[in-house]
């Protein structure tokens, strides 16, 4: 059994849906399960029907129905006027719009995962859709009957018992089957999801229940590179990397590999390929046993829009276990993502992303107890395997607020010169 994703890109539109078609019947399609995420940016039109819903906006018609219309164009880019998809596909609208005008739930994250899991049953149904009619029979699965998770919404972790039981009785072998990433559900039946671009951890999960050949995440690009290209001149491909290595990057935050991803994979040594959905017969990366790059190249990752938190002792004295501690619990409870950590005898500080929009609040209950300074919208690099050129490449035109050297590692927090308030 492989295992294949497809992301968002790679079925955006009509084309998209036909290239994935193509890209199974290059590269075979027997013995494989596909994962397949929203089409295109469907899971930020269906926030904004979120959004709308929360505010009780009169906009929520159109917003829901702006989702509709997109995948209508598709539809009828694909298939005739009286094809059965549409009644699919109407079905599922249908139930969107039943979950909105009866749900009482206050829970922002549960309503989320009710409401963004639409996207993935939509796009997965129109692609199984189409591959029959291109021939190729494919068995629709809905993920949410086999990975099974806790109720911690929009962040859902894994019931690994219940489901590789589930996955070991029921997947259909020795057929193409199509299912959707990134939802799972509780053991109320309610849709979970696993985090933002967690297609990829759905497709380990598979393949480390079913002891899978290898995972392929099709992507727009050739494989993994060493640098972001929209960041970095003359980024190169890495042809191989090693489980422990990209585990490391994948903790810094390259985008490429969704950080949970890599863990299942390495347990049972089950390769991963990153490659092109626009060249699929190029051999793209291998993550897997063995060298830890190849070629040997200082790796760069950038994160934008993070936060420099700095606190400091209201009475100098030193910042100790406890204090951390405290600290780190604040962090958790407030759900801030920490990338980087500094401290020195009366000083703490933490870039963190604030991914759910609380460091205002954060930063008040911290201020009883700290001084409280921070920095915004500053950028994180992360070099590994660092040299002098390479750093030097990162500082240019920027100011340095904080730097980190270890070993392997060196990361930088910068900011614009134009901008560097510290408030």
């Amino acid at each position: 059994m492989r295992i294949f994703k497809f992301g968002g890109a790679s079925v955006k539109d009509a084309d998209g849906i036909k290239n994935v078609c193509s890209v199974l019947q290059q590269v075979g399609y027997q013995d494989v399960l596909v994962v397949v995420s929203a089409m295109g940016k469907t899971t930020n039109a269906l926030e904004t029907v979120l959004k709308d819903y929360f505010d009780k906006s009169p906009a929520l018609k159109s917003s829901v129905q702006e989702v509709r219309k997109y995948h209508n164009q598709v539809l009828m880019d694909l298939f005739d006027d009286n094809h059965p998809v549409y009644k699919l596909v109407n079905k599922l609208f249908a139930d969107l719009d039943e979950f909105l005008k009866n749900s009482k739930s206050p829970n922002y994250n549960f309503v989320y995962d009710q409401v963004v899991g639409f996207g993935e049953l939509i796009s997965s149904t129109i692609l199984a859709q189409y591959l029959a009619e291109c021939g190729l029979a494919a068995n629709w699965i809905d993920v949410r009957d086999f990975i099974k998770t806790d109720n911690n919404y929009r962040d859902a972790n894994v019931n690994w018992p219940a489901t590789q039981e589930a996955i070991s009785k029921n997947i259909k072998r020795k057929s193409l089957n199509v299912t959707q990433g990134f939802l799972g559900s509780d053991e109320n039946n309610f849709t979970t999801t696993l985090g933002r671009e967690g297609s990829d951890y759905s497709a380990a999960i598979f393949a480390y229940c079913m002891n899978a050949e290898s995972v392929t995440i099709w992507k727009d690009v050739p494989g993994v590179m060493n640098a972001d290209p929209r960041y970095f001149e003359n980024a190169k491909l890495l042809q191989q990397i090693s489980y422990r290595e990209a585990i490391e990057l994948a903790f810094y935050g390259a985008t490429v590999i969704h950080p949970k991803t890599l863990q299942p994979l390495q347990r049972k040594e089950i390769p991963l390929f990153v490659k092109s959905f626009l060249n699929p017969m190029l051999p793209g990366t291998r993550v897997s046993k063995g060298a830890d790059l190849e070629p040997e190249l200082p790796c760069y990752i950038v994160k934008r829009n993070q936060l420099l938190l700095s606190l400091s002792s209201i009475d100098f004295s030193f910042i100790l276990e406890e204090n951390i501690s405290e600290i780190f619990a604040q962090l958790h409870l407030y759900k801030m993502k920490v990338h980087m950590i500094q401290n020195s005898a009366i000083s703490f500080s933490v870039c963190i992303d604030d991914r759910f929009g609380n460091f205002d609040r954060l930063r008040k209950i911290l201020a009883n107890k700290f001084k409280v300074f921070y920095n915004e919208n500053v950028s994180l690099y992360t070099i590994r395997h660092f040299d002098e050129k390479s750093v030097k490449t990162v500082e240019k035109d920027k100011l340095v607020l904080l730097k980190q050297v270890s070993r392997e590692t060196m990361q930088i927090v910068t900011k614009d010169p134009s901008d560097s308030a510290l408030r």
